[in-house]
């Protein structure tokens, strides 16, 4: 009797400890952040253009929405599947709770567990390009600006190059970095 308690106490503070440590499944904060952000805009869009919610409705757009994303968020769609060059397709996983209005947090958690590599997905840290002093930037960083501009410097040979190519660019892509700075 006394052998029988002490295994049933023991199990019981092993459930404790499972039910309590972490990975269980619900996001920690900054956990797919990618994920959720993207998945956010794309719902709002759907909202805003009133876009009739059927799973194979929402496919099509995600589909077409992941033709324009870059960087990370194309990472993202690579991943589930939206891509023309996706190995794996789980797109549905996305289509059919999002066409029952369910919060993208949910979603993106759901999603965690099909595809771990969804939810490690970070935005890189961006650039302040009012306050920066693109001399002190390495080259890859000026490149890495001009990337997500979607722009390149053809010709470009030196950093000198890189930073005069940002600042020509600088109004179109950020005015009001480009208003901000006072050594152009």
């Amino acid at each position: 009797m006394r052998r029988r308690r002490m295994w049933a106490t023991h199990g019981l503070a092993v459930a404790l400890a499972l039910s309590v440590l972490p990975g269980s499944g619900a996001l920690r904060p900054g956990d797919c952040e990618v994920c959720i952000s993207f998945l956010g805009r794309f719902y709002q869009d759907l909202k805003d253009r009133d876009v009739t919610f059927s799973p194979a409705t929402i496919e099509k757009e995600l589909i077409k929405f992941c033709r324009e994303a870059r960087g990370k968020e194309n990472r993202l769609c690579y991943y589930i599947g939206a891509t023309d060059d996706a190995a794996t397709k789980i797109i549905n996983e996305v289509s059919k709770p999002l066409a029952h209005h369910i919060p993208v947090e949910k979603i993106c958690e759901k999603l965690k567990k099909k595809d771990s590599q969804i939810c490690e997905l970070k935005y890189d840290k961006q650039i302040d390009l009012s306050t920066v002093d693109l001399k002190k930037l390495r080259v890859k960083e000026l490149k890495k600006i001009l990337d997500d501009w979607g722009e390149t410097c053809k010709g470009c040979a030196e950093k000198s190059d890189y930073i005069r190519k940002i600042n020509e660019l600088m109004p179109k892509y950020a005015p009001k970095a480009a208003s901000a700075r006072t050594d152009l």
